[in-house]
């Protein structure tokens, strides 16, 4: 019912063995240098970075909650050290995100969101333009994938507000456009949908220049494929084929 994966993840995780292998070596890294150095405050981010990379590749829930909860831990803590830690607010949103996907259908994954929505606020409160504009790019897909009132939080309205003001903040990013795309062929606005695809368009091939290196090619790997659905949605929705 909380679609939470989709709520603050990039995207449905890769399924190529090599990007899972990769994650699970930089989460136990991390762990180990967070152990050796719980004040440090680079240390818990990224071990809240590495628990939610981790925890996407999770085969069940038991394995999920685990994962999210050691970078919760650390991002908890952060947060009480350094409370103006934008990085320890936003790493904390998204593991609560896997921990509430993990602990779904429950009263605690519902509650879990209300704390996704606090942390995020908070850290783009700190600095909106954290990973991309990432608090304001997750908040929209937080308020885009939430069942609306009086169930939950989701609005149309607020969703296109962060996710505009994600593409705004960062806007060579492709994931930021990407959802636009997304979020307007879902709600069958054609117009819209095209302006943000134009936009997408450009920037592809200059990204493909800038983001490049091992870390970039489990997020290409997404994008891609998330880019291929969306014009085959586009597609059966208005019945015509996005240009170019």
């Amino acid at each position: 019912m909380l679609l939470l994966a989709a709520m603050v993840a990039r995207g449905e995780p890769a399924t190529n063995d090599l990007f899972a292998a990769r994650a699970r070596v930089a989460f136990n890294e991390a762990q180990q240098d967070w152990t050796a150095h719980p004040t440090q405050a680079g240390a818990a981010c990224r071990l809240g970075r590495a628990s939610y990379d981790w925890a996407e590749f999770a085969t069940n829930s038991e394995q999920r909650a685990k994962v999210s909860q050691a970078g919760i831990t650390a991002c908890r803590r952060m947060v009480t050290q350094e409370p103006k830690s934008a990085a320890a607010h936003y790493y904390l949103a998204m593991d609560y995100g896997e921990l509430a996907e993990a602990e779904a259908p429950s009263l605690a994954a519902y509650k879990l969101i209300w704390e996704i929505e606090r942390e995020f606020k908070t850290a783009a409160e700190l600095d909106e333009r954290l990973d991309y504009a990432g608090p304001a790019r997750c908040l929209g897909l937080l308020y885009r994938d939430a069942p609306g009132w009086p169930i939950s939080l989701g609005s149309r309205h607020k969703a296109l507000e962060f996710l505009d003001r994600a593409a705004a903040l960062a806007p060579d990013y492709p994931e930021n456009q990407l959802n636009l795309v997304e979020s307007h062929v879902r709600w069958h606005q054609s117009g819209e949908a095209d302006k943000a695809w134009q936009k997408l368009a450009a920037l592809w091939p200059v990204a493909r220049t800038n983001l490049t290196g091992v870390a970039w090619e489990a997020s290409w790997d997404d994008w891609t494929k998330r880019r291929a659905a969306v014009k085959a949605d586009y597609q059966k929705v208005f019945r015509r084929a996005l240009e170019p």
